[in-house]
Formats: C-alpha cells, sequence, structure tokens
C-alpha cells in the first residue's frame, strides 16, 4: 500500500471499524496512515461537517462501517432513527467522498436487506426480490439504498472519475467490541450477558425469545474485517468480473448456520452457566432462516477462518474484561 494512501475509517469505534483498524495495522498500515473521527468530534448526519470534514482531511479510502445498529427490540422501539440516521450517515459520506475526490470507498451492509423469505442460503441477487422482515424494515432500507447510492456513483462517475465504490453484506457478526446492552444489543452479546449475569445470581433457569428453532449464521467480527480489506484491495477488474453494475454487493458469511437454541447452549457452556434453558414462544422469532451464500467471495479468495467456539470464547473474555 502506497504511503500516499490516506484511510477514513467511519465508525472506528464499533466493532466492525475498530476490527477494520486493527486489521489494517496489522497489515502494516501506519497509524499516521488511518483517519478516525469520535462521533463527539464528527456528527455523520450534520452534511455540512461532513463536506469540511473531507476537504481538510482528504482521504484516499473510506470504509463506510458507521451506522445506528439494533436487535429486534431497537429496531421495533426506534424505527425513525434506524431509517433517518442511517440514511442521512451514508448519503453525506458517499457525497463527500466523490465531491473530494475518493475513488475507493467500501460500504458495509447487513443481511436484513433481503427478503424475508429468500431462498436460503440467500444468494447477491435475492436483493429487491420479496418482501423485507416487518421488524427492521427501515433498517433494510437504508442499508439498500447505501448499495445503490454506491452502484449509482460507479455507473455515473466511474468512467470520469474513476469512482469504485463497492459494498460487502455481512451475516450476523459477533466478538470484541460488541454492544451488550440488556435491550438494545444483538442475540449473543445480548445471551452473553444474561447468561453471564444468570451465573453470578445462581438462576436457575434463563428464559429467552422465541422457540429457539430459527437458524443463523454467525461471523466473527475480525473475520468480517479481514473480508472487507480483501475486497477493497482486489483489482477492479477482478471485482467487475464477480459483480454487475446494478448487482455489485458481496456477501460475507462464515458458510454454516446454527439454530438459535444451539447457540445459546453454546454460550451457557462458554460462560460457566449449568441451569436450565427455557424459550418463550409468546415472543417473536424473526425470520426463520438467515443464512448466506457466500460462494462470489469464496471465488473471489477469501474464507472465514475463526469458528463459533474459539470465537464465543474470545466474546465472552471481552465482554469481561469490560465488566
Amino acid at each position: 500500500m502506497s504511503s500516499q494512501t490516506k484511510i477514513y475509517v467511519a465508525g472506528h469505534r464499533g466493532m466492525v471499524g475498530s476490527a477494520i483498524v486493527r486489521h489494517l495495522l496489522a497489515q502494516g498500515v501506519a497509524p499516521s496512515q488511518i483517519v478516525t473521527r469520535t462521533h463527539a468530534e464528527l456528527d455523520l448526519t450534520n452534511q455540512a461537517a461532513v463536506q469540511q470534514f473531507f476537504a481538510q482531511e482528504k482521504p484516499t479510502q473510506v470504509y463506510l462501517a458507521a451506522a445506528k445498529v439494533g436487535g429486534i427490540h431497537a429496531n421495533n422501539v426506534y424505527p425513525a432513527d434506524f431509517i433517518y440516521q442511517n440514511l442521512m450517515m451514508q448519503a453525506n459520506v458517499i457525497e463527500a467522498a466523490f465531491q473530494n475526490g475518493v475513488q475507493k470507498l467500501l460500504f458495509l451492509g447487513s443481511s436484513c436487506i433481503y427478503p424475508r423469505m429468500a431462498q436460503q442460503p440467500m444468494r447477491e441477487d435475492a436483493l429487491l426480490t420479496g418482501t423485507l422482515e416487518p421488524t427492521n424494515e427501515p433498517y433494510a432500507i437504508a442499508k439498500i439504498a447505501g448499495i445503490k447510492l454506491c452502484e449509482s456513483y460507479n455507473r455515473q462517475y466511474g468512467a470520469s472519475h474513476g469512482v469504485d465504490y463497492r459494498s460487502v453484506m455481512p451475516t450476523n457478526l459477533y466478538g470484541p467490541g460488541d454492544n451488550y446492552h440488556p435491550e438494545n444489543s444483538h442475540v449473543i452479546p445480548a445471551l452473553i450477558r444474561r447468561f453471564h449475569e444468570a451465573k453470578l445470581s445462581n438462576a436457575p433457569t434463563v428464559a429467552i425469545w422465541g422457540t429457539g428453532t430459527p437458524r443463523r449464521e454467525f461471523l466473527y467480527v475480525d473475520d468480517m474485517a479481514a473480508a472487507s480489506v480483501h475486497v477493497m484491495q482486489l483489482p477492479k477488474a477482478t471485482y467487475d468480473q464477480h459483480t454487475t453494475p446494478m448487482q455489485s454487493h458481496i456477501n460475507v458469511g462464515s458458510g454454516s448456520d446454527v439454530t438459535i437454541a444451539e447457540v445459546a447452549q453454546t454460550i451457557a457452556q462458554t460462560v460457566g452457566y449449568t441451569g436450565q434453558i427455557e424459550f418463550d414462544a409468546s415472543k417473536p422469532d424473526g425470520a426463520p432462516r438467515k443464512w448466506m451464500d457466500s460462494s462470489r467471495l469464496n471465488a473471489l479468495g477469501w474464507q472465514a477462518k475463526v469458528d463459533l467456539h474459539h470465537g464465543l470464547a474470545a466474546a465472552y473474555q471481552d465482554f469481561v474484561s469490560k465488566q
């Protein structure tokens, strides 16, 4: 990587952004080549502030990992926040990047962009073929808009300005730097917290939302960071061979899925909780299955390395270190 390269990682304090920074540093990128801003220093929903930041810093590459994220509960309670904030952040960063000559940008989406009843495993061409999962539709719509923003800038300015904006769609992520909020977190961090607290209080049972039967795919966040950098660094001709102008996003998954019941049992073992696990079938399950087809990415030379057992052990260690 050239010493002239200057990389802005938007969302560097989040789980994915911090992992991308770790991976870039491990690859030998100098800390001085990585530009970051906290939310307090730069509000990405503020268009003028974002334009000013890009004009001053002049990054040459952008990883757009900043997003407002949360689980089923958070998406249900704050739908306006989820669609507005994500739309604004993406639009502001992508437009400011273009206005300031950034040719390489990677947008991070989410597996919830696919229809609720998409054929499994979900391929990239399932996008926009059916109705979204209602519980996180506003967030999904924002992420779909992000993909289409990147594609539209490529189509309009690729030839004239050398614009090359790419998108990756991760499956469910977990690992160091996750959000362990009691209500607003995703399934793995929420379960890590609950089993940990149940262990400390000797609770005889832990109740889990839903039936336990939905299947989910989980990817360790450092694998996601490695995949992101891999996709960003692919030669344009190679990327173009495996994508089309209006279907340019790439799935990133671990390649296998497990039931919620299985992941709960694995987390209980990792934490050392020995009580009973009960399922509350009166609570929503979400989509019956979410499993990504990552064959496009595998064909581009990348595969996940960290299995669920090792990943959960590292995630739990991270959680305990912050208590």
